[in-house]
């Protein structure tokens, strides 16, 4: 998997606390990468805000594949793209890419499924946020 083909890119770069005592970057910091590139785009698009909005994401599936392992201290690119867009859910596909290396060293998808905060129940995706995610659609 290279990363052509996917619409939003985000730079990251690996923290000391991230490397476990293996010498590379834990596998459940993956994870926080992904949730990383997902709600950066939201919230830099104004579409979500963490403490306040009345209709959140809640992510309720993830799965990642490790290729190769990332270390510290080095960049990575978060690259991610959504491949299927519901009444209520989305899912994205997401690959991390370290430094200029054109393969991800994983790749793995996201779910969320948008909740009226206050019940913690179902509801359709808000119109701003679904005319977002259908830009990162392939």
């Amino acid at each position: 998997m290279t990363i052509d083909g996917f619409k939003h890119v985000l730079p990251i770069t690996t923290r000391w606390m991230d490397v476990d005592v293996y010498g590379h970057v834990n596998n459940v910091v993956y994870y926080s990468y992904f949730d990383t590139v997902v709600n950066e785009q939201l919230v830099s698009a104004g579409l979500l805000d963490p403490q306040t909005s009345p209709v959140i994401g809640l992510v309720v599936e993830t799965r990642c594949t490790y290729f190769r392992s990332l270390t510290y201290p080095a960049p990575v690119k978060a690259a991610m793209r959504v491949t299927k867009l519901g009444s209520s859910s989305v899912r994205y596909q997401i690959a991390l890419f370290q430094g200029d290396d054109p393969s991800a060293a994983a790749q793995g998808h996201f779910v969320h499924v948008y909740v009226e905060r206050a019940t913690q129940r179902p509801v359709p995706i808000p119109e701003p946020v679904r005319a977002l995610l259908q830009t990162l659609v392939v």
